[in-house]
């Protein structure tokens, strides 16, 4: 198994000093720095130095680190260039030669070549490669979708699942499951279905991560695994209920205010990260108190329905890897999940599909856009469908492209933000029942929103504003990111599909 390099424990005393004191402003500047030589006896110099009144910690930081740059620094904008020319340019900035692990650095080493999404984020990040690999594929970079994929693998390999990025402090959670959907993606690319048998045993362990401990006998959940009446469903959570390294100064700023159960706010927060969404309103118990946040509490529509897309693969895999019984097994539990999705998630008096909440799987009240997902996946009957797609339009349409809530919580995850990924998944998911107008109408608003935003500034952005076309997005713990990766896929994908 991997040994990780955590500088939570590495620097123990430093570590908390420089990530309290802000003194480099993005708490993810110090767990993603090298040091310059060796880390204990840096903490020792540390200790030494730290007491005389004349100590710089910001001096001493950079004396004996060296700091990161943001992914897409080469990088110049250029709003006068066309887009396509400019995305082609940003692939190349954001591709990462293959590497090996570092005793020094948090930093996980991967086989392959890799593309990370950009700015603060320069490492991969797993749901937002298979939108990256969407764009790849679009520019005819096969291999690079091929080489991403096999470095997830390497990851379920060696880390045991895929983590929310290739750095130690990661390694207590995932995100949201879309390695089959990168397999299927692969597989259509090379036109046969040898992708499934190659990384059949990475999807199984895969499974196996999120499913871990639903044998076991008992009425509460286990981890990620939910009982329920006729099968079981899955919920976010972390392994750890400390601080995100990464976000330690914010962490530990929350709960010194709210003053709750510091265990429970921790392991909440990170689980919202597990999910992709942090931080959202789906999330609270109030929208207007991060402190209030319940993840584990959740059990998410999108999560579940990307687990029977991973069963529906898994069937797909083991048919045509020729063990016809576990095909079979993985049909009845795709077919098992599609029935409790259809029937405990969906809303009748609201026509659309919401998260649940534990303990008694009542439906949620916040409405996001999330509730595309059963669509995405050919989850939804034609009737709910077409709840769902009235929803969409009624409540969730802005002049900008598809707003990710209707609530405006201060949160990135809510209105009046929209991002690439959930943009494609409503597109998409519109377009497999038939609502085509509906869907390019909503594509078409995002892409004019991206590409006034790259009129004025010459750059592509992490989120959108989609209340305000042109405005540049806010909310969340750090300042809106260019490069950006999942955003870069999902337009060039949307100009192939607009364009007459």
């Amino acid at each position: 198994m991997l040994q990780l390099t955590k500088p939570e424990k590495i620097y123990a005393e430093l570590f908390v000093a420089v990530q309290s004191s802000g003194v480099l402003g993005d708490s993810k500047t110090f767990v993603d720095a090298i040091p310059k030589s060796d880390p204990q006896a840096i903490l020792d110099r540390y200790r030494r130095e730290s007491a005389a009144e004349s100590f710089d910690l910001l001096r001493f930081v950079h004396d004996n680190f060296e700091l990161p740059e943001t992914a897409t620094a080469g990088v110049l904008p250029d709003a006068g260039q066309p887009v396509r020319e400019h995305i082609e340019k940003l692939w190349d900035s954001l591709a990462r030669d293959s590497d090996t692990d570092d005793a020094r650095s948090s930093l996980i080493g991967l086989p392959r070549p890799y593309i990370v999404p950009g700015g603060r984020f320069r490492e991969i990040y797993y749901w937002d490669s298979y939108f990256t690999l969407l764009g790849l594929a679009a520019a005819g970079r096969r291999q690079q979708v091929e080489d991403m994929v096999t470095n997830f693998a390497y990851l379920i390999d060696t880390v045991g699942f895929i983590p929310n990025g290739n750095r130690s402090y990661f390694c207590s959670r995932s995100q949201p499951p879309y390695f089959a959907m990168m397999v299927e993606l692969l597989a259509e690319l090379e036109r046969d279905d040898a992708a499934y048998q190659r990384f059949l045993p990475q999807l199984g362990r895969e499974y196996a991560f999120w499913m871990a401990g639903a044998r076991e006998h008992g009425d509460g959940p286990r981890a990620r695994a939910v009982p329920v009446a006729g099968g079981w469903l899955n919920r976010y959570w972390d392994e750890h209920a400390a601080p995100r390294p990464e976000s330690y100064a914010e962490d530990r700023a929350l709960a010194d205010a709210a003053g709750i159960d510091e265990a429970g706010l921790f392991r909440n927060l990170r689980a919202a990260c597990e999910s992709g969404w942090d931080f959202s309103s789906r999330w609270l118990a109030d929208a207007a108190d991060l402190a209030s946040i319940r993840t584990t509490e959740v059990v998410p529509v999108d999560l579940n329905a990307l687990l029977y897309k991973l069963e529906s693969v898994l069937a797909h895999a083991h048919e045509v890897s020729g063990d016809s019984r576990a095909a079979a097994d993985f049909r009845r539990r795709a077919d098992a999940r599609r029935e409790l999705l259809q029937r405990l998630f969906f809303c009748e008096r609201r026509g659309l599909f919401t998260d649940l909440l534990l303990p008694d799987l009542r439906r949620s009240d916040t409405a996001t856009l999330a509730a595309a997902y059963p669509l995405f996946l050919g989850i939804a009957s034609e009737a709910q469908a077409a709840r769902v797609a009235a929803f969409v339009e009624r409540q969730l349409l802005r002049p900008g492209g598809w707003v990710i809530s209707g609530v405006a919580s201060g949160q990135q995850w809510d209105a009046p933000n929209g991002w690439a990924p959930l943009e494609w998944v409503c597109y998409r998911g519109l377009l497999n029942y038939g609502f085509v107008a509906a869907a390019r109408e909503g594509a078409t608003r995002w892409v004019r929103n991206n590409l006034a935003v790259y009129a004025d500034t010459g750059r592509l952005m992490e989120k959108y504003d989609v209340e305000t076309v042109g405005r540049l997005a806010g909310g969340g713990e750090y300042g809106v990111q260019d490069g950006f990766g999942w955003t870069n896929g999902v337009l060039l994908r949307l100009l192939d599909d607009l364009e007459p």
